[in-house]
């Protein structure tokens, strides 16, 4: 069934700089955005930031049921509006940063997640998905360019940093997209890039090791210009008996700096350090 056209007789949105609003106006990019989160008649997707239903009006009637999630109050009402009676297309507004997914479907791991997010809070809403269990089946997100490369960074250069070893150490993740800002209204200052993150199952670590894991590349990037034996003997107040202990056990050259170490690197190294300081 196709989606239907909004309805007359209220006044255009304005978009609002405070939510971080600009608005995908190119329909072909906004189909590859569709397929790129692969919708199957069997699915549930949620839409995070629907705004004024740019990516709805390609997913409605595509998948199974389709979850709206709106914090702007005039947009959530306009979508309301549209897709009353379409039994396929739930409408929630509030923060998806304040939202379970268990109150979205009855089975997180089957749900697929797309939005056109603020970017203001682009790495809060990738880790409230990713740091939860179970996890979304896939993730597509548009995000800043800079932000989708520093995601989908190689070790060893600039962009790689906690982000890359946050994101690829629980799935893997894959820019499928450019999108120029001249696509959007208002036009941002920036350009952005489509993202899919696609949660690895079974989980490949304890809730103990993703705390054990974050806690490591925050201290490591947060003096990533030091080498990283210096970091680890005054967080982990470890002396030269442990450091060359550790490099013999786990293969590693520790003079190195962190961004030399692969996010399984960093996975192995927080398993075998104590608690830090």
């Amino acid at each position: 069934m196709p989606p239907p056209p909004p309805r007359e007789g209220r006044p255009a949105h304005r978009a609002k700089r405070s939510l971080g609003q600009n608005f995908l106006i190119d329909p072909n990019l906004q189909r590859r955005i569709v397929d790129a989160v692969q919708p199957d008649a069997e699915d549930e997707v949620m839409e995070i930031g629907p705004g004024q239903g740019a990516l709805t009006r390609h997913l409605a009637g595509r998948v199974r049921r389709l979850v709206l999630v709106e914090l702007d109050r005039d947009l959530a009402a306009r979508l309301r509006e549209q897709y009353a009676g379409r039994p396929d297309v739930e409408m929630i507004e509030g923060d998806v940063l304040e939202l379970k997914l268990e109150d979205v479907t009855t089975d997180v791991a089957a749900l697929k997640v797309i939005g056109n997010i603020p970017y203001n809070i682009t790495t809060p809403i990738v880790f409230s998905l990713l740091e939860r269990r179970p996890r979304p089946r896939m993730i597509v997100l548009m995000v800043q360019r800079e932000v989708a490369e520093r995601m989908a960074a190689a070790p060893g250069g600039k962009d790689y940093g906690a982000l890359a070893v946050g994101v690829q150490s629980v799935a893997t993740v894959q820019r499928v997209l450019s999108v120029g800002r001249r696509a959007f209204r208002p036009v941002p200052d920036v350009d952005s890039a489509v993202v899919r993150i696609v949660p690895r199952t079974p989980l490949p670590l304890s809730e103990s090791e993703e705390m054990a894991l974050r806690e490591l590349t925050r201290r490591a990037f947060g003096q990533r210009r030091k080498q990283f034996q210096k970091i680890l003997r005054d967080s982990y107040r470890l002396d030269a008996k442990d450091i060359e202990e550790l490099e013999r056990s786990l293969g590693f050259d520790l003079r190195q700096r962190p961004e030399s170490f692969a996010p399984g690197e960093f996975v192995r190294l927080a398993r075998a350090l104590p608690p830090p300081v």
